[in-house]
């Protein structure tokens, strides 16, 4: 059923559209009305297309109704697409329907029934072709049905079988459905038969003055009463023959607007065979025009696709000359060349060269004629062409030359230079004749900052490699304006340091191909280094360093010095430089003794925080009451613990911590057997830490401890005894 469900579909809407309408009568349904039906059936959504078709028209219930009656078909043949009769689900249309629509002047709707998944497109397969142009055409269906309806060119010409509608308004209001019979004529109600075959709507609308005039005495061309239009509801379907070098030959209808191209299209496009320079159109026997494919393709020139009369003949012989063009090109492809068309007109139909296509000489690859053969071995040849001024020769081409158009060769193998050092983009970039240093420093986007401008060193090829020699190195000056930046006035200018020669002084530094040049670093250059203080000195904040030894002292001294409510004990003094991190320092002796270890040289990064003096300590952790205890001068951890509350029952009075107000922690000691460990003493800011033992800890069983003990003492005794004896 959907194999033949197009073909099907053209037939019934063809005849729907053609056949002559009485009021209120539709012609019988036929056998493939029928069969139409029931694959209608099967595609349940061309109900919600219909709606959205009509709805999008703007046309009101009322005017639907009347189009349709005036065309013959029943008023109310779409009201279960109108207004509130279209809520729900829309009803799959059937022939009669889809045929109606073309009644309102809307566009048909076959392009939403072909998009449905009914197996009607043709799935194009494979790979795309080679030969230009075959692509185009092959998307698109294998049946095409004729667009009947929408507006003519002024120029179109009437004949048998088109659809006309006559509108009068003002004392009369009536609208006629005419039909263009097979003899060229037109029958008006109570007007009678007018001749209308070759005629233009616009000369069509001067015969219809006289004639209408007779009947309605308000039709005039001067103060009418009663107006009058006529225009074409639906045109003629033309039968043409699509053969030759095409997909699918055989017989079409199309629109009788409808052209070659449409004729091709409708015949599922050319085949990889077609000669696509001279499409023959064939009237009664006779080639009434020819179409250049490459026009529509390559200029969207559609000026010799001429319009298709009935029993037209649209014939696409097989090619002639054909060329192949690679690489570096806009479109590689296959190409057709007409008569007198040279490598200039190939080279212009391929899009012409890329950017990187390399146009000194072309490659074109040829198979000889037999005439010209030696013997199989030497039937092929390679001619080089040379292209003078980068454009393309005209040059002759034969049927089968290859032509080979080659890209730039990679760095590997051009001429280049190279800049290192203190640029802003090292690097190779391409060489070219008269190419000098300054070029070069443009290219690299110019010299970094602390760039050393007095000179720079190039490393070229040696001319004699006798003695092993890699490379040849000189010195060459520079001066200021190699500096990109400028300032306001137009003046070059750079950072502090090592005096640059002035613009203009020493000349440009030619280059050669693979010389690689070095900008050099300024002596001992670097930006500032910076350290922080922060905390209780009177002046904190971000330092930059005066020389590579200043120290601590130097810091605090240009800090201003410590406040009243500093504590110097708690310093915490943090280096990032190689992750060192915390670094115990006595801040006091550092101040007191320029010379020793605590005043350390200071390092980029280097933070240091003064702390206010904490007269209280801290205790937190498995303790009874934690909090803070006031700070006394010789009192020791069991003094803080015990003003604490003391330890509660889960404290591991073993792993007690004190972190002092400088980040340093301390641990108390273990104890073994009876003999407890050292603890450390609490200074002011101090937090004393009391951990919980862990729960799945196993506990110490004593009595074994003791009694172990005792076996061990008794063993020793014994031993001495013997020993004693």
């Amino acid at each position: 059923m959907k194999s033949g469900f197009h073909a099907v579909l053209s037939a019934v809407l063809l005849s729907a559209a053609t056949a002559p309408r009485a009021p209120a009568q539709v012609p019988p349904p036929s056998q493939a009305q029928a069969a139409l039906q029931q694959a209608l059936q099967q595609q349940p959504g061309l109900g919600d297309v219909l709606r959205s078709r009509i709805r999008e028209s703007g046309l009101s219930a009322d005017q639907i109704r009347t189009r349709l009656r005036a065309s013959g078909y029943p008023a109310t043949l779409l009201d279960s697409y109108l207004g509130e009769a279209a809520a729900g689900a829309a009803p799959t249309p059937g022939s009669q329907e889809l045929a109606a629509i073309q009644a309102l002047g809307l566009p048909p709707i076959t392009g939403e029934i072909v998009s449905l998944d009914t197996g009607l497109v043709r799935t194009v397969g494979g790979p795309p072709s080679g030969v230009f142009g075959v692509d185009v055409f092959q998307r698109t269906t294998t049946q095409f049905l004729p667009l009947l309806s929408g507006p003519v060119p002024p120029d179109y010409q009437l004949g048998p079988g088109d659809n006309l509608v006559l509108i009068l308004t003002g004392e009369v209001e009536v609208a006629y459905s005419l039909q263009v019979t097979r003899e060229g004529f037109i029958l008006i109600p109570e007007v009678g038969q007018v001749h209308v075959a070759n005629l233009t709507l616009d000369q069509l609308r001067d015969v219809l003055y006289p004639r209408l005039g007779r009947v309605y005495s308000g039709v005039r061309r001067v103060n009418p009463t009663t107006r009058f239009d006529v225009t074409v509801a639906n045109v003629r379907a033309n039968q043409v023959y699509v053969v030759g070098e095409v997909a699918q030959p055989g017989a079409y209808q199309i629109s009788s607007l409808g052209t070659v191209l449409t004729a091709l299209y409708a015949g599922g496009g050319v085949t990889e065979r077609a000669n696509m320079r001279r499409i023959e159109v064939q009237r009664l026997g006779k080639t009434v025009a020819t179409l250049d494919l490459y026009d529509y393709l390559l200029q969207g020139d559609t000026r010799s696709d001429i319009r298709l009369e009935t029993g037209d003949v649209v014939f696409v012989p097989v090619h002639g000359t054909r060329v192949q063009v690679r690489g570096a090109v806009i479109r590689p492809a296959i190409y057709e060349l007409k008569a007198g068309e040279t490598l200039a007109d190939l080279i212009e139909s391929a899009g012409g060269f890329r950017p990187e296509a390399a146009r000194e000489r072309i490659k074109i690859h040829r198979v000889l004629p037999p005439a010209e053969r030696g013997m199989q071995a030497t039937a092929r040849v390679a001619i080089d062409v040379p292209l003078p001024g980068a454009a393309a020769p005209r040059f002759a081409l034969e049927d089968g030359d290859v032509l080979q158009v080659d890209a730039l060769a990679d760095a590997a193998d051009e001429y280049v230079v190279a800049i290192t050092g203190m640029v802003q983009q090292a690097g190779r970039y391409p060489w070219r004749p008269g190419m000098t240093l300054r070029d070069l420093m443009l290219l690299a986007r110019g010299p970094r900052i602390g760039a050393d401008l007095r000179e720079a060193e190039i490393a070229k090829l040696p001319a004699d490699r006798s003695l092993g020699q890699l490379a040849t190195t000189v010195r060459v000056p520079l001066d200021s304006s190699y500096l990109i930046d400028r300032d306001s006035a137009d003046r070059y200018v750079g950072v502090p340091g090592v005096a640059f020669r002035a613009a203009g002084t020493v000349p440009d530094v030619p280059l050669e191909p693979f010389d690689n040049v070095l900008i050099f670093r300024q002596p001992d250059f670097e930006l500032q280094r910076t350290v922080t203080i922060t905390g209780e000195v009177r002046y904190p904040g971000t330092y930059a360093l005066q020389a590579k030894d200043d120290r601590l002292a130097d810091l605090v001294q240009r800090a201003g010095g410590l406040t009243p409510r500093s504590y110097p004990e708690g310093i915490g003094f943090v280096r990032s430089l190689a992750n060192a991190g915390r670094v115990n320092i006595d801040l006091m002796r550092a101040l007191r003794d320029a010379t020793s270890r605590d005043n350390v040289i200071l390092q980029p990064g280097d933070e240091i925080t003064i702390p206010e003096y904490q007269p209280s300590v801290k205790v937190v952790g498995a303790v009874n009451s934690p909090g803070s205890v006031l700070y006394r001068r010789g009192a020791g951890l069991g003094y803080y613990l015990s003003a604490a509350g003391g330890f509660n029952r889960v404290a591991d009075k073993g792993h007690v911590s004190v972190r002092f107000a400088n980040g340093e922690v301390r641990t108390k000691g273990g104890k073994f057997l009876f003999f407890g460990g050292g603890a450390p003493s609490p200074g002011p800011g101090s937090e004393v830490f009391v951990p919980s033992r862990d729960p799945n800890e196993a506990k110490t069983d004593m009595v074994a401890v003791f009694g172990s003990i005792a076996q061990i003492l008794a063993s020793s005794i014994a031993i001495i005894v013997v020993l004693r004896r």
